[in-house]
Order: C-alpha cells, then sequence, then structure tokens
C-alpha cells in the first residue's frame, strides 16, 4: 500500500489500490481521499481526521489553517 501526505496535517496516509496491492487481498483500506471544494474549486487530499475538521462549505483558506493549528501543535 503506498502513502501520500495529507494536505491539512501532513502525515502519511494509507492509498489503497495501485500496482503495490495487485496480487494482495487483505482487504488494506485508504485513510482519506481527494476533496474538490465548490466553494472555490481546491482540490484537497486529506485524511479523514482533518475531514472531520473541516467546517461546511470549506476552502483552501480552511485546509491553510488545519496545516497551521497541527503546526502550533507540535511546538
Amino acid at each position: 500500500m503506498s502513502r501520500d501526505p495529507c494536505d491539512g496535517c501532513g502525515k502519511p496516509v494509507p492509498i489503497s489500490g495501485g500496482i503495490a496491492n495487485l496480487w494482495s487481498f487483505s482487504g488494506d483500506e485508504a485513510g482519506g481521499m481527494t476533496l474538490e471544494f465548490d466553494s472555490d474549486g481546491s482540490e484537497h487530499f486529506l485524511c479523514f481526521d482533518c475531514i472531520e475538521r473541516l467546517p461546511d462549505d470549506p476552502s483552501a483558506a480552511d485546509v491553510a489553517a488545519l496545516s497551521e493549528a497541527e503546526a502550533r501543535d507540535d511546538d
């Protein structure tokens, strides 16, 4: 299973599918998804924890706020 960083928190998120899982039937699940926001048309790959922290009708600024909050939490 491959991993991509979350656009919100930066943590590596498992991505299901692809060549890595071609012969594996272990039922690995993705840890996030790509969302396209109607408010500004931006696209972001986010982990499920960050998706839950987004407000209704999010924008790219809300994703940036997630990464800033994560940076403050790491200090």
